[in-house]
Order: structure tokens, then C-alpha cells, then sequence
């Protein structure tokens, strides 16, 4: 596959494909920060966002105005067969690397 992904896009990526359609900026910050335990700048994972938005990994939608927000709408992403194939291309080819440490001892 030619195309790749960097770790912060991989991540984001694999939180947007964990969530399904309800996957929106501030729950995908608060995966990753729980997950990779540091803080991460909300900008950081919008301009991620667009970007695999761009490359077509992922696609959007808004939601209903919410009273709670100030009727701003929540922008839902969710994974595309495309962003699903390169992920699924990117786990094959770290298993495949990860396989070939020989089973030795560090310890």
C-alpha cells in the first residue's frame, strides 16, 4: 500500500474507528489523552482530523444544534473502507517487523 500514516494520525485514526459514528474532537482528545497518558492539544487533533478527512481515511457530519453548546453542532467522524484497509495495512506490516525479534531473553 503506498500510502502510510504518522503515529499521532495512526492513533487518532484507530480512536475515530473505535468510537464508530460517534466520534467527535473532545471525546477523541480525551481517548487519546487516557490512552497515551500527556496532554494533547485540541488543534493538534482537529488539524489530524482534516487531514484524513482530506486523504480520505475518514468522513464527517454535523449534528443537531445543541442548546447546551450555544446551538453549535458537534462535527461526528467516522472511518471510511479506505481508512479501515490502511489500518488494517499498518497492523499486517508491524506484526509482520514485530515477528522477526528473535524470542531472546533481555531480562
Amino acid at each position: 500500500m503506498k500510502h502510510s500514516l504518522g503515529e499521532f494520525e495512526e492513533l487518532v485514526l484507530l480512536i475515530v474507528g473505535a468510537w464508530r459514528d460517534r466520534a467527535y474532537g473532545v471525546l477523541i482528545l480525551k481517548t487519546l489523552e487516557e490512552k497515551v497518558e500527556k496532554k494533547v492539544n485540541i488543534s493538534a487533533v482537529h488539524v489530524i482530523l482534516k487531514r484524513l478527512e482530506n486523504k480520505g481515511f475518514v468522513k464527517s457530519r454535523f449534528g443537531s444544534p445543541a442548546s447546551n453548546r450555544g446551538g453549535r453542532r458537534k462535527k461526528f467522524y467516522v472511518i471510511t473502507a479506505f481508512g479501515k484497509k490502511l489500518l488494517d495495512h499498518q497492523y499486517a506490516l508491524r506484526d509482520n517487523i514485530y515477528r522477526q525479534i528473535p524470542e531472546i531473553s533481555f531480562g
